[in-house]
């Protein structure tokens, strides 16, 4: 439980996981708490490397309420954020974009919406699920946590 709370790969919380513990010996002289704690922690620590983990993020659905003209470039934005457009629809004069689109690039995404549409546009964001972050950005991430926990020691 320890090391599942610290994290392996980055410091986060492993989840959705399931362990099946069936050895175990105790010796009167060697044997303590202690012992066993840190030989399960460091056992857990080399059969979760070999699992092949992967980090989770967290995905978000968007509806984005915009003028008609500025469609090319709000959904260009979207692809650039690595978004997924789900559908589209027309609300009255407005085009209503629907799509999911993970939290990390929505950073300040409502001054962007209002910059692209010249103050015209709206958005809602609600969560939706985790999903499997990519290869190369989860890369980055576990980088830059082992550089932070560099610099913390």
């Amino acid at each position: 439980m320890s090391a599942c709370t610290e994290g392996i790969l980055a410091g986060y919380r492993v989840v959705d996981l399931k362990i099946d513990f069936y050895d175990g010996k105790m010796h009167p002289v060697d044997s303590n708490d202690i012992s066993f704690q840190i030989a399960g922690k460091e056992a857990f620590k080399e059969a979760f490397a070999n699992a092949r983990p992967g980090l989770l993020e967290p995905i978000y659905n968007l509806e984005i309420k915009i003028p008609e003209d500025a469609l090319g470039k709000v959904i260009g934005d979207l692809s650039s954020r690595r978004g997924k457009i789900l559908g589209m629809d027309t609300d009255s004069s407005f085009q209503v974009v629907k799509a999911q689109v993970p939290a990390m690039e929505l950073y300040h995404y409502a001054t962007t919406v209002r910059s692209l549409t010249g103050g015209r546009g709206i958005h809602t964001e609600e969560f939706s699920h985790y999903e499997e972050m990519p290869r190369e950005l989860e890369q980055k991430v576990i980088a830059e946590s082992k550089s932070r926990k560099q610099a913390e020691h």
